[in-house]
């Protein structure tokens, strides 16, 4: 078994993430950002690696293991191929063959590997299904150790919980591992949905460690429904599943409701935006504009930037620093900011009809979390790893009366195609949020009180906070 891990990240790389979701791997990402302020603008890309199992200069890599790389999107599989995709033990070519799902290119190796340091290179050859090709080589390096991976994978959690009811009619069904799965066995034979013995139609596809099962209509209302994932599903090293995985769940009357997300509105063009101060310890990577109003320059500390008359820089933003008391017309600029983000923050805290209420009566922790507007009169709390689960025009809104509250080393990972520019943190604890050391989370935070972002933490979306935001050595990139 590969330890649950998430691996290197393409797509970050460009934001200067240090260390973030993903241990970053070579290369360029050429994703085209969405216009200042619009947070709904469509996303346009080339081909590009979101993540590779083994992740960069990982270590101790069984000797057994298929490689692997997630893409952001379908490639033309008649690009996927020995000569788009080798594997060389230093300067030695290793035998293999190349396969395509999932959105993954596979490497599978003729005979175990050999110890020590690999590399693994996709080429520019491979291209989308609409003819773009991969910007540059992608390149990354890992070291086998000594053994052979024997340990089955092992399901952490799965969304319907066992036994759920009332369940919205709309969701999909997933099931997380506690380690990449071989995406060739992820099929609509190897996860299947019954109603009694009536098989649903859907799709079924592999992102993040998930599993997920799409089906192709709404479930029936008032219904149980049987989830099964066989013995087929293997792991990189060919491992099987011990066991089928099976569990049982009971729909109820209603489908989820269509969100809107939330209009940020100017707030929209910061990463981090805050009232009364923005402070930073340590070595902090910061991708996209932050501000703070009315506060002054001076209300920002540990930058060391240099003004440059309507802003400032810092060589620890890659994007502006503004503040109100900076040359006009930055001081309108920013009341403007702020206006639009406490108009946001109402519009979150306003909607109305929640589709989830007092879920796991606040603790989300190994849960997989469906589109919706979740609704809390408590905390929240995650204390180990959750997935949001969704497609990438879907929309999460988290109403939280209290604080929340993120443990240290969890993992807030995205499947399905969810974006994190779409999932909205509306906190309005006396407190506000705390994000543990080395967490790394995801999504629009929307705090009526402060932000605290601990060390080591990442962070992929926007902190915007009625108060001040802390940082120390952090990553925080706009989505």
């Amino acid at each position: 078994m590969q330890t649950f891990k998430q691996y290197s990240s393409h797509v970050f790389l460009s934001m200067l993430f240090v260390l973030t979701v993903f241990v970053a791997g070579c290369g360029n990402d050429d994703t085209i950002t969405p216009p200042e302020g619009d947070n709904n603008a469509t996303v346009s890309t080339t081909p590009a690696v979101l993540s590779t199992a083994p992740f960069q200069d990982d270590s101790n890599v069984s000797l057994n293991t298929n490689i692997t790389a997630f893409f952001n999107k379908e490639l033309d599989a008649s690009t996927v191929n020995t000569t788009t995709f080798t594997l060389k033990n230093s300067a030695t070519a290793v035998d293999g063959n190349v396969s395509y799902a999932n959105k993954a290119m596979i490497f599978t190796p003729t005979a175990d590997l050999s110890s020590g340091s690999h590399t693994a290179t996709i080429t520019t050859g491979v291209t989308d299904s609409e003819g773009n090709a991969l910007a540059t080589d992608y390149i990354w390096t890992f070291t086998t150790g000594s053994t052979s991976d024997s340990t089955a994978p092992t399901v952490v959690s799965t969304n319907p919980d066992t036994n759920d009811t009332n369940v919205t009619r709309n969701a999909s069904v997933s099931a997380l591992f506690n380690e990449t799965l071989d995406p060739s066995t992820v099929t609509t034979t190897t996860f299947t949905l019954k109603n009694g013995t009536t098989a649903v139609t859907g799709a079924v596809s592999y992102e993040s460690n998930t599993m997920i099962f799409n089906p192709t209509a709404d479930l029936l209302a008032n219904t149980k429904y049987d989830a099964n994932i066989t013995t087929g599903v293997k792991d990189l090293a060919g491992n099987a599943l011990a066991a089928n995985k099976t569990w049982s769940f009971t729909t109820g009357a209603t489908t989820v409701s269509s969100l809107a997300p939330v209009n940020l509105g100017t707030a929209g063009s910061f990463v981090i935006l805050a009232k009364t101060a923005i402070t930073t310890t340590g070595t902090t990577a910061i991708t996209g504009d932050i501000g703070v109003s009315p506060s002054a320059l001076s209300d920002m500390t540990g930058f060391n930037e240099t003004l440059v008359g309507t802003y400032a820089t810092s060589d620890l933003v890659t994007g502006k620093i503004y503040a109100a008391n900076m040359t006009p017309p930055t001081p309108t600029k920013m009341t403007t900011a702020v206006s639009d983000m406490q108009l946001a923050y109402t519009d979150a805290a306003g909607r109305t009809l929640p589709d989830f209420t007092e879920l796991y009566a606040g603790d989300v922790s190994g849960k997989t979390l469906a589109p919706g507007l979740y609704k809390w009169g408590t905390n929240l709390s995650i204390n180990t790893d959750v997935t949001i689960s969704g497609s990438a025009t879907d929309v999460w809104i988290f109403q939280i009366a209290q604080d929340l509250i993120v443990a240290n080393g969890v993992k807030v990972t995205l499947a399905g195609g969810a974006l994190a520019k779409n999932i909205f943190w509306q906190v309005a604890g006396g407190t506000g949020v705390s994000l543990g050391t080395t967490s790394e989370f995801k999504g629009v935070i929307l705090a009526q009180k402060g932000i605290v972002v601990n060390t080591g933490a990442t962070v992929k979306g926007r902190l915007l906070a009625q108060t001040a935001v802390t940082l120390n050595a952090n990553a925080v990139t706009q989505p």
